[in-house]
């Protein structure tokens, strides 16, 4: 059963677009080759649109569980042929889901930090913090020139390890 609560109107016309628990969100009916999709309706302003319009997963002929297996290893940094082989799918359309993610991701972080409300000093708060951040990070070492294992020299004796 679809959680109504979590749905909102992608009408940006309506009133009551991108707010949720209003009440205004009711099940319309499933569709789709053998009827699974569910079609919800906004009874403020009457359109009607599918349940997974305002995220990652809409317009895709994968099921969920797939696409959520294909950037699950993309954030775990497997490659695109990897998980291609790995799902037995073909790596344009593994890279077609991992960049509508990124594109969906990129939308949700955009309108998230435009409807942010913080003061200037708030803000310089958090500029300070990431900052220091960057300051106080380790610098980043290469194992280059040491012959110790993985610097990709041989080693002369047994006592470069």
């Amino acid at each position: 059963m679809v959680e109504l609560e979590r749905h909102f109107c992608p009408n940006q016309e309506c009133k009551d677009y991108g707010l949720r628990n209003r009440g205004n969100i009711a099940m319309r009916g499933k569709y789709g080759k053998d009827k699974s999709r569910d079609l919800l309706y906004c009874r403020t302003c009457g359109k009607r649109f599918a349940a997974t319009q305002s995220s990652a997963l809409f317009g895709l002929h994968l099921p969920a569980e797939t696409i959520r297996a294909i950037i699950h290893h993309a954030a775990e940094g497997i490659g695109v042929r990897a998980t291609a082989r790995l799902l037995g799918l073909d790596k344009d359309t593994v890279n077609r889901v991992i960049l509508r993610a990124g594109e969906h991701c990129a939308s949700v972080l955009s309108s998230l930090l435009t409807s942010l409300e913080l003061t200037e000093a708030q803000m310089d708060e958090l500029w300070t913090f990431v900052k220091k951040r960057k300051i106080l990070a380790p610098p980043k070492t290469s194992r280059a020139g040491t012959g110790g294992p993985g610097s990709g020299r041989p080693l002369t004796s047994l006592h470069d390890c």
